[in-house]
């Protein structure tokens, strides 16, 4: 079980997250975060590094673009027990993150405001937040995907319990929770772009 050492948060839902990102940082653990998860971290004192300093770009096109960048993608999708893997991070400079803690921006709580303009539902699809999940999750051997808050106690026990990692049948979980909840997602999605289009 390889202990945790980096982790990545960027998070709609703030519930909970400042309380479990002081556990991690007193277990050791690095922390990179996007715009207003890293505002809120820094603000209660965690210490955080933003996305945007690690990669060398700035987050673009009215928030859009924040995340996806090799730096973060080759971090969480690179296979521990793969020495070719192994060495192409290395030489692009690709620190591994071990734990993703992400959820989404909240559409379905978006669609069902009174007077909600299709513009504003269409800002409210998330792309890096999905993308970074189903990274962890296809790759749950090494990296765990975190989607709901009410997970926050259960990692940090864990962590505690082991010597800093998680076992496989917890990282399995969370992967399961995470296809589970974003093919949700993606239904509610398309439910609405049916009623747009045919409204």
């Amino acid at each position: 079980m390889s202990k945790i050492e980096n982790a990545l948060l960027s998070v709609s839902d703030k519930s909970g997250l400042v309380e479990f990102a002081k556990k991690l940082h007193d277990m050791g653990v690095k922390m990179f975060s996007t715009g207003g998860t890293a505002k809120s971290l820094r603000e209660a004192g965690v210490l955080v590094t933003e996305i945007s300093e690690y990669t060398g770009f700035p987050e673009m096109l009215d928030g859009r673009v924040k995340t996806l960048h090799p730096k973060v993608h080759g971090g969480i999708l690179a296979r521990r027990d793969n020495p070719a893997d192994m060495t192409t991070i290395a030489a692009h400079g690709i620190k591994t993150i071990d734990l993703v803690v992400v959820n989404l921006y909240p559409f379905e709580k978006t669609v069902a405001k009174q007077g909600v303009t299709f513009d504003e539902a269409i800002e409210n699809i998330d792309i890096g937040g999905p993308t970074m999940l189903r990274a962890a999750a296809k790759n749950f051997r090494d990296v765990a995907p975190v989607i709901d808050p009410s997970d926050y106690d259960r990692v940090i026990n864990e962590m505690r319990s082991s010597g800093g990692g998680l076992s496989y049948a917890f990282r399995l979980s969370l992967a399961l929770k995470v296809f589970t909840v974003i093919s949700g997602y993606d239904a509610a999605i398309s439910s609405y772009l049916k009623t747009a289009k045919n409204g």
